[in-house]
Formats: C-alpha cells, sequence, structure tokens
C-alpha cells in the first residue's frame, strides 16, 4: 500500500511538472489506449470484428484513469466509436461533466489535426487502440517510437508543447 501512494505522489509530480511546463493557450495532451476488454484471453474474433465492453479489471482502471486525471484540468475527451474506448474515458468524462467527441477508429488524421489546432485554458484526453495511439503520438512529432503490447493497458502518455519544442513523458498507472 505504501508503495502504491509513493507512486501515485510521483506520477502526480510528473504530471504537474508536465502541464506547467507547457506554453500558454497550449494544451497538454494525456494519451491512452482503452482499458481491458471483457474477451480479452479468449481469442475473440478480429478487433472490427466485435465491440466488447470492459471487463471488471477494465472498469478499475477506467476509475484508475479519473483519479489520476481529475484535477490535470482536462477539458475535451476524444474516444473512437468503440465502447470499450467509450467505457475508459467514461468516469472522468462523468466527474468532469465532459461529452467526449467521438472519431472513426480508422481517421487518425482528423483527431490528430484536432489537437494541433487546440488552443486554450484546457487539457486533452485522447482515448485510443494499440495501433492508433502510438501512430497519434508520432504525428504530434514525437519521435520516440511507441509500441503496445497486446496486453498493455497501463500507459499513460504525456505530449506538452512549449513553442516548437514538444516534451514526451511515458507513464504507468494501475
Amino acid at each position: 500500500m505504501k508503495q502504491r501512494i509513493v507512486t501515485h505522489l510521483v506520477l502526480a509530480l510528473l504530471l504537474t511538472t508536465a502541464i506547467a511546463a507547457q506554453a500558454p493557450g497550449r494544451p497538454t495532451i494525456f494519451l491512452v489506449r482503452h482499458a481491458e476488454r471483457a474477451d480479452a484471453g479468449a481469442a475473440p474474433p478480429p478487433m472490427s470484428a466485435t465491440d466488447p465492453d470492459l471487463s471488471e479489471a477494465g472498469r478499475k482502471r477506467a476509475e484508475s484513469l479519473a483519479v489520476m486525471l481529475k484535477d490535470a484540468g482536462v477539458t475535451s475527451i476524444f474516444v473512437t466509436e468503440f465502447k470499450r474506448t467509450q467505457q475508459t474515458a467514461a468516469p472522468l468524462a462523468q466527474q468532469q461533466g465532459i461529452t467526449p467527441t467521438t472519431l472513426k477508429a480508422d481517421d487518425t488524421a482528423d483527431l490528430v489535426a484536432k489537437l494541433k489546432a487546440a488552443t486554450g485554458n484546457g487539457n486533452i484526453l485522447v482515448v485510443g487502440h494499440s495501433n492508433s495511439v502510438p501512430e497519434i503520438i508520432k504525428s504530434l512529432g514525437i519521435t520516440t517510437p511507441i509500441t503496445i503490447g497486446d496486453s498493455d493497458f497501463d500507459n499513460l502518455f504525456v505530449v506538452t508543447q512549449n513553442g516548437t519544442t514538444k516534451r514526451f513523458v511515458h507513464l504507468h498507472y494501475r
């Protein structure tokens, strides 16, 4: 339990530093893959052929994400048309009174254009998929190679921009 508290404090400090480093009017972008699927490990059909809910572990992870980002100033949330991304974002969206924007999972270019054009006082949460999150991060100008494995659900990526300087932080949450 003590290690979990220390982990949360370290993550909170890193998030605070990332948010404070941004230029005025440029949002911090938080990116996560959806939480665990209910059909994980059951040899599910291809991703596009099914739209499962989150598992119990996935629902707990979604709640944990809401706790982690509670004070991060998130004012916009982007999800895909799949339930697993919407359910991952739901606890934070409800807590903050935000209606997520739904975009097609295969239209990364539209999402990236919206992220690059975003200005204002609020930060952004993007809930995507194992293939789209690395593509989005790369399209935002981050050159660090990102790979998300089939069983990786705990990644929290943070992208900030200060003028032409971009910062990237890769965290993990439970």
